[in-house]
């Protein structure tokens, strides 16, 4: 009897603990003052950096990651493991590590000597940097899930390689896209270690809202607070959206976890 408590009891410590720091956000929320918190400049500025830096970031993800992907995905070569195992580096690896990183390829006195440290260009490319790779591993397990037959068909019909990628592949390959597409946007939305030491944290210029929330952590609690219950809010629409559009992938084995296995093995 002892023993089949354990479990749930177990469970259910382990929900508590995950679920305690978000309701706490919303529970110390000043929810009388939370309109003219939200209306501040430090929030709305951040908002503003956020989204146009983010969306930014998300077409190029879209644009250079979806090629690369189904080029990885389809083609077999030598040294194609060290390929997808370079893609998938920036996933684990530390944010400090990250910012520094950037700062010694694009840096003034960096490998390309430029000057786009500081300005939004580096908080683009620190979000691309840190949130691509995810994207580009779903599409990769996208890619690979699709009908090779059906592809064929296409080409035996006479449809070229780029009307076969549009209107076959892409299509069967949406969920897993979205799913990549949500997770990327979301991680890239959170971004904070990379952009601070890479973009800096420069109010209306730079400052995103992870870093407006460390900025206002000392000054106003209470804004740290609403910024936090923002991002929650936004976080689990993302999730939400996610778990939608991971139902669209037609002929794919129906799975609970969020990525597929890893491809570098």
């Amino acid at each position: 009897m002892i023993r089949r408590a354990l479990v749930p009891a177990a469970a259910l410590v382990a929900l508590a603990f995950l679920a305690l720091p978000i309701a706490a956000v919303f529970a110390r929320l000043s929810w009388g003052n939370l309109a003219h918190e939200l209306s501040s400049s430090l929030v709305t500025d951040a908002i503003v950096v956020s989204l146009k830096t983010t969306i930014v970031a998300q077409v190029l993800v879209l644009a250079f990651g979806t090629p690369a992907a189904y080029a990885l995905a389809t083609r077999r070569f030598r040294g194609r493991s060290l390929v997808v195992t370079l893609v998938e580096l920036p996933i684990v690896l530390p944010p400090a590590v990250a910012g520094i990183g950037l700062l010694a390829a694009f840096g003034r006195f960096g490998l390309l000597h430029t000057s786009i440290p500081f300005t939004q260009a580096a908080v683009v490319l620190a979000v691309v940097f840190v949130s691509g790779p995810l994207y580009v591993r779903q599409a990769i397990a996208a890619f690979e899930a699709v009908d090779e037959t059906l592809v064929a068909a296409s080409r035996t019909l006479g449809a070229g390689p780029t009307k076969t990628f549009f209107h076959v592949v892409v299509p069967l390959a949406r969920g897993g896209l979205g799913a990549g597409e949500a997770l990327a946007f979301a991680r890239g939305l959170g971004e904070f270690g990379a952009t601070i030491m890479f973009a800096g944290s420069l109010q209306g210029v730079t400052q995103t809202l992870p870093l407006a929330i460390y900025a206002a952590f000392d000054v106003n609690f209470d804004v740290a607070l609403a910024l936090s219950a923002l991002l929650v809010l936004v976080s689990a629409a993302l999730l939400v959206s996610l778990k939608v559009t991971a139902r669209w992938q037609p002929s794919r084995p129906t799975s609970r976890f969020l990525f597929a296995r890893s491809l570098s093995s």
